[in-house]
């Protein structure tokens, strides 16, 4: 762009408001530009970084006295000679519980005889090798055969009763039912593709017949939902989190963003229940939670704090939140972010070592009461001392504040040796909601939806529990029709696992 100097002022206040002026929209423009630029390396992070938040180990000369005694550790392990034990390394054996089916290999009449002496060899033994093969899963057809009887005298027919299905007249068992939803809310299996499956053994399955089938299975068991979300529920810490899903809305050209909340319970209570709402507003997680009286344990989100005004829940924070804000505002501010990155990893540390001694709750406590508060106290005065060294706008000052905020929360999980110092449970529960929206993309419905996180409620919890999902949703569907609700706790993953696995009394 071109300047007219002769259209410049010549009166210096005026040429001194000018330059002003220009500074301030230089110095605009310089706080646009590195907040693109540290939007542009969060994505490319995002995309091709990677996932891990990892402390560069040359950059730990900020806590240079830890790194020395690391050293001289490593010294003395030199000098004597000792070294941990390494895991070992081979193949693991395979499980007992699979069927086993004897190949036996044996040397024919011409080779038992000894090639020296040429006298009969004997047997002394065998060696036995293993070997994992697989059948391909089958589609069977059941013919339900019922007896008629009739009164020679005519007074009537009576037919032999069968037992109850999961969907009444209709076409699939308890097996195949099981089988579509492990694939679909376990495996990630959308349902066109498992159309395409069946019809390589030739059945045509079309996707909205498989669609109406998951409805009818998770209207089936919406009393052992409900009974799992009064038992989480009934946990004294609760924690959850949430994730956006597509869903098709026939009002719009495109779809819409939905959501999918889990809410994970305590040791007392292992179960992982999901929650479906259309959108993420507050009316969500406050109609889920309810009357619960505890700890809960989530991000910063906004939408949580009228349940904090009460005393009936009480807020515990995220350290591992807190700490992404810290590693995505490296690339601006290097020196803090590495800093607290550090520190955080000492809290980290100390969590470790409580895991490696297996401490209980007040063990846990004790421990961290002697090593984490002293930690936490220097966080604190060192993000006050740093906050006014740098811009409130900065990604470094977004995490600080972001910290300082929160405070009170992040410092919950210090005082209660029962409590997690992050949410990752919750964060973890959510991960096969992301792989699957990679592969199903949307959900058709909101219905679809409210479906998707009933039924991925039973296989995760199956999986916390290290239960074969599609054998117990095979035996609920087959049982809980005529199942009575007084026992229903005898349906709960664990429960149902305890009875089916005998008791070690030896």
């Amino acid at each position: 762009m071109k300047i007219d100097r002769k259209k410049l002022p010549v009166d210096v206040d005026q040429c001194q408001a000018m330059i002003l002026e220009l500074v301030q929209e230089l110095d605009r423009k310089d706080r646009r530009l590195l907040g693109m630029q540290h939007m542009l390396e969060k994505l490319l992070r995002w995309r091709y970084g990677a996932k891990r938040e990892r402390i560069d180990e040359k950059q730990l000369y900020l806590f240079a006295a830890e790194v020395l005694a690391a050293a001289e550790k490593e010294a003395r392990t030199e000098e004597t000679g000792e070294r941990p034990p390494r895991p070992g390394h081979g193949r693991k054996p395979l499980p007992r519980q699979l069927e086993r089916r004897r190949v036996e290999h044996d040397l024919g009449p011409e080779e038992r005889i000894c090639p020296e002496c040429r006298g009969a060899l004997r047997p002394i033994g065998e060696e036995v090798s293993e070997r994992l093969e697989f059948v391909p899963a089958q589609l069977y057809v059941i013919e339900d055969v019922r007896r008629k009887y009739a009164c020679p005298k005519g007074c009537g027919i009576v037919t032999a009763s069968k037992p109850m299905q999961p969907i009444e007249k209709g076409l699939p068992g308890p097996g195949l039912l099981a089988h579509v939803t492990v694939s679909k809310y376990a495996d990630h299996q959308p349902l066109h593709r498992q159309t395409e499956m069946f019809q390589r053994q030739g059945i045509t399955l079309s996707r909205r017949t498989m669609a109406d089938w998951m409805r009818r299975c998770a209207e089936l068991v919406i009393p052992l939902y409900e009974r799992m979300k009064e038992m989480v529920l009934a946990s004294k810490v609760v924690q959850t989190d949430d994730t956006p899903v597509g869903v098709l809305d026939p009002t719009l050209p495109r779809t819409r963003t939905s959501r999918i909340w889990t809410y994970v319970g305590d040791r007392d209570h292992p179960y992982t229940v999901y929650d479906y709402t259309p959108d993420r507003s507050r009316n969500g997680p406050e109609s889920f939670i309810g009357e619960y009286r505890g700890f809960l344990q989530a991000d910063a989100y906004s939408g949580y704090d009228k349940l904090y005004k009460g005393e009936k829940v009480i807020e515990v924070a995220c350290w591992a939140h807190a700490r992404r804000k810290f590693y995505e505002a490296e690339t601006s501010d290097l020196m803090r972010s590495m800093i607290m990155m550090a520190y955080i990893r000492l809290l980290y540390d100390v969590e470790r070592e409580a895991r490696d001694l297996a401490l209980d709750g007040p063990g846990r406590l004790l421990l961290r009461q002697e090593k984490s508060i002293p930690i936490l106290a220097d966080i604190e005065a060192y993000l006050r001392r740093e906050q006014p060294e740098v811009l409130p706008k900065s990604p470094e000052g977004q995490a600080i504040s972001y910290a300082l905020s929160n405070w009170k929360a992040l410092f919950r999980y210090s005082q209660d040796g029962d409590l997690e110092i992050d949410n990752n449970g919750a964060e973890r529960s959510l991960r096969g909601v992301a792989v699957g929206r990679k592969n199903w993309m949307f959900f058709g419905s909101d219905n679809g939806g409210r479906t998707a996180a009933i039924l991925t409620s039973f296989t995760t919890s199956c999986k916390r529990h290290d239960v074969n999902p599609y054998a117990y949703l095979k035996d609920i569907f087959e049982r809980i029709s005529a199942h009575k609700l007084s026992r229903l706790d005898d349906l709960l993953p664990d429960k149902w696992k305890a009875g089916r696995v005998p008791t070690d009394l030896s």
